[in-house]
């Protein structure tokens, strides 16, 4: 059974991933800051298939250390799922300077910094898979969201460089790039607004199931010729 460590999977689209993996056959890390009732439940209907591991990607220091122990503890790790991540809205301009930071940190120092120590066992057994989440935010933009597209862009940079460095050793780097998902994502719109996003999309939004799908697919051994790339799951959107 293969071991995929998936960050932010206590809720949301990393709770989704998780479920999707385990029922490929993969043995699933789940790492978030705290234990939700729903991967609770995950962990408790899969004896053995799931765990969950308290950690926060932001905490950067801390990350030599934990990857370090976490190859330790659990063994060859085929496949990383960087999908931890926050968006916090605001102008710019009077955003403040600790929030800014924190985004950054948490969607793309942290994802950084956890590949660079846990590809380094991927390396010597020359097989691996990366999996980084970005967002259609990344090329679109969106209003109030100029920090979070920085970090979701710079994502897609580093998937696309780094896909490079690691290739000639079988290990593939892609990203998945959701657009608004049917989630509580899409709670905080209402009415026309919410109605514009539906709009935009002529196969409907996608669901966090869905885009698990594209994640099931580049973890596969029918993508084992796909690297560098982005795969867009949002509806049509931006088609």
């Amino acid at each position: 059974m293969k071991n995929v460590v998936v960050t932010g999977a206590s809720r949301g689209l990393g709770l989704a991933i998780a479920h999707c993996l385990v029922n490929d056959g993969y043995r699933v890390f789940g790492l978030s800051r705290t234990l939700t009732d729903e991967l609770q439940s995950l962990i408790e209907s899969n004896k053995g298939k799931v765990e969950y591991i308290p950690f926060d990607v932001s905490e950067i220091d801390s990350i030599p250390d934990f990857a370090r122990g976490l190859s330790k503890d659990i063994g060859d790790i085929y496949g990383l799922v960087n999908n931890a991540g926050i968006g916090l809205d605001g102008v710019l301009a009077t955003m403040h300077q600790s929030d800014i930071e924190k985004v950054i940190r948490t969607n793309l120092l942290g994802p950084i910094t956890l590949t660079k120590f846990l590809v380094r066992p991927m390396l010597k057994r020359k097989a691996g898979r990366i999996i980084n989440i970005s967002s259609i935010i990344a090329s679109t933009g969106f209003n109030g969201l100029a920090v979070y597209g920085a970090t979701k862009a710079g994502l897609e940079g580093f998937t696309r460089s780094f896909s490079r460095e690691v290739g000639k050793l079988s290990i593939t780097v892609n990203c998945v790039a959701p657009g608004y998902m049917e989630t509580s994502m899409t709670e905080a719109l209402q009415g026309e607004k919410l109605n514009s996003v539906r709009r935009r999309a002529p196969l409907g939004l996608p669901t966090p199931e869905q885009v698990s799908g594209a994640v099931s697919y580049l973890l596969s051994e029918s993508a084992s010729a796909v690297t560098g790339t982005v795969i867009t799951v949002d509806g049509g959107a931006t088609a």
